[in-house]
């Protein structure tokens, strides 16, 4: 018994020592922000940049993507164009460039980065570097080039180019060394480490609540205060989503990066603003979406299950994947119309034929009905949709077929004839001009079109299921009696990113008429999808799989996103 205790004693007494010391070492990593004064609209912060700049260094991904096709339209962009110039700019007020060398040479453990304002890119950087090496590097063995200027009983160096206006200034104090692109901000950051009392982010309303939100950093935390960034027109240019309208509805976000092995975790928190933060998902729509997850198959290519769906986003999604693919949205053109000069005659000498009196005839169009089957989601309401889609090899190995497969939990049980004849009436105008390949015949679990399209569809109570795929259709039903163990959530994703990646290169590689192969003489631009995009996964081809879960609890919207690695 004696024994027994002793040993309780002692395993608290170490459970107590590791809590404390993982409460100290992020209380550590915290407190770097107390030194960035207020005004930044993006803080990132690393526990140990050092090695992660190193491991970067020494990673294949670096090579691959330097030399990659990806890079080369990256280095075409006007976004390089524009970092290139402020690189230019900062290396002739510092007398160095601001290249992966000297990053290495002032890269310490604990990290941050705070800026200010993006189109000038005026930033705060603070590692903890000691003395003697931070006075190894290059920036400062150089400041004898520098001004000195003093802040909080610290000297600092200071330089600024007439024509440019660029501004560099640098420190090296109490086993920090501060690099700033603003002479205001070097100033003021060293008087918070003086302990000298003035505002600093830490104390900005937003940083307390989006902080508080989020809890313990990750290896890598960035900040971001919502209400500065958005409005910016360089986040409304770059902002690759362009979901500009859903970001406003929020006035901070936090992002931590949790690194783990072969797993990399990613876990976000975004604040609602004040007016929206009553605004949730139901919690029934919540667990139908984690319910619909568990018909996923598992060499799934791709899928998401969304919680809520409106009537009209349920019919786009049947219409463009299932029912009528060809009819998707085209994509928006952000450029102007091309204008061809002429003499301004109209027609040609040669052309009698075409009458100019009266317009072409039209021949009827054949469009597909979606009455009968938006009357049917509607009076049903879908709690929850899952969409699904992965690729097959055609046995001759030159095709390459996209599979879908969608399920919708309903409100109740759907009416069986109802939903069939309300699908065959949407699909029959553009397949046919009578019933020819639209009655339905019965297999063994689930029904499915007399013609040549595969398009299949079954019923189990809530759940309808619609595939253009026999054989998917029969996977997602094999999960019917299975019980889900996925809490609520809003929105569900996947991506099989090693499953996909060699069927989505010979895909492209066939739609964009790829006869060369491209390279950095031959002369020409990379295709956009096989050889751009081909490049970018193929860098990452050790990246396995991503995963991403949203769930809305009031006042914020919680992500994680997974990412897992064959390492």
């Amino acid at each position: 018994m004696r024994r027994t205790v002793i040993s309780v004693l002692l395993t608290s007494a170490c459970f107590a020592a590791l809590l404390m010391s993982y409460r100290s070492l992020a209380n550590e990593q915290s407190s770097v922000a107390r030194y960035f004064p207020s005004g930044a609209l993006l803080y990132l912060q690393a526990s140990d940049f050092s090695a992660l700049v190193s491991d970067w260094n020494k990673s294949s991904e670096k090579v691959q993507w330097l030399r990659s096709a990806d890079y080369e339209v990256f280095s075409r962009s006007r976004l390089f164009s524009r970092l290139q110039q402020s690189s230019q700019e900062f290396t002739v007020v510092a007398g160095l460039p601001p290249d992966m060398n000297l990053l290495s040479q002032v890269a310490g453990s604990q990290t941050a980065l705070a800026l200010y304002d993006i189109g000038k890119l005026q930033f705060l950087y603070i590692t903890k570097l000691d003395s003697s090496t931070a006075g190894q590097s290059a920036l400062l063995q150089s400041r004898s080039k520098f001004e000195t200027r003093s802040a909080g009983g610290v000297t600092f160096y200071y330089r600024q180019d007439a024509r440019s206006g660029r501004e560099i200034a640098f420190s090296n104090t109490n086993g920090y060394l501060l690099l700033a692109t603003r002479q205001d901000l070097m100033a003021a950051a060293l008087e918070l480490l003086a302990g000298k009392k003035i505002p600093s982010i830490s104390q900005e309303q937003w940083w307390g609540r989006a902080v508080a939100a989020a809890g313990q950093p990750g290896d890598l935390r960035m900040v971001l205060d919502m209400g500065k960034i958005v409005p910016s027109p360089y986040f409304r240019s770059y902002w690759i989503p362009q979901n500009i309208t859903a970001m406003k509805t929020y006035s901070a976000a936090v992002s931590d990066m949790h690194l783990s092995g072969a797993e990399y975790r990613e876990e976000r928190v975004l604040l609602k603003k004040t007016e929206n933060a009553a605004e949730s998902s139901s919690e029934i729509s919540a667990q139908g979406a984690a319910e619909l997850e568990r018909f996923v198959p598992a060499d799934a290519g791709v899928y998401q299950v969304q919680a809520g769906p409106s009537a009209d986003s349920c019919l786009e999604l049947l219409e463009t994947k299932l029912l009528a693919p060809h009819k998707a949205p085209g994509i928006p053109s952000n450029t102007a119309p091309q204008f061809q000069l002429s003499s301004g005659a109209t027609g040609a000498a040669d052309d009698l034929e075409t009458r100019i009196d009266q317009a072409p005839p039209e021949a009827p169009a054949q469009t597909a009905q979606p009455d009968f089957l938006k009357a049917l989601l509607a009076g049903n309401a879908v709690q929850a949709v899952l969409s699904v889609q992965r690729t097959d090899l055609a046995k001759s190995g030159v095709f390459v077929r996209v599979q879908t497969g969608v399920v919708l939990l309903g409100t109740s049980d759907w009416n069986q004839s109802v939903a069939l004849s309300a699908i065959s009436s949407f699909v029959r105008p553009t397949l046919t001009a009578s019933a020819l390949g639209v009655n339905w015949k019965p297999r063994a679990d689930h029904e499915e079109l007399d013609g040549l399209w595969e398009l299949s569809a079954a019923f189990r109570g809530k759940y309808l299921f619609i595939s253009d795929d026999p054989r998917l259709i029969e996977e997602m039903l094999s999960h019917v009696n299975e019980k889900t163990s996925t809490p609520p959530a809003m929105f569900i994703g996947g991506f099989n990113h090693s499953g996909e990646r060699g069927r989505f290169a010979l895909l492209t590689s066939a739609l964009d008429g790829q006869n060369s192969v491209w390279n950095k003489k031959s002369g020409r631009a990379p295709f956009f999808f096989s050889e751009n995009i081909a490049s970018l996964s193929s860098i990452f081809s050790g990246l396995l799989s991503e995963k991403v879960v949203v769930r809305d609890v009031g006042d914020k919207v919680l992500q994680t996103v997974t990412y897992q690695w064959a390492k």
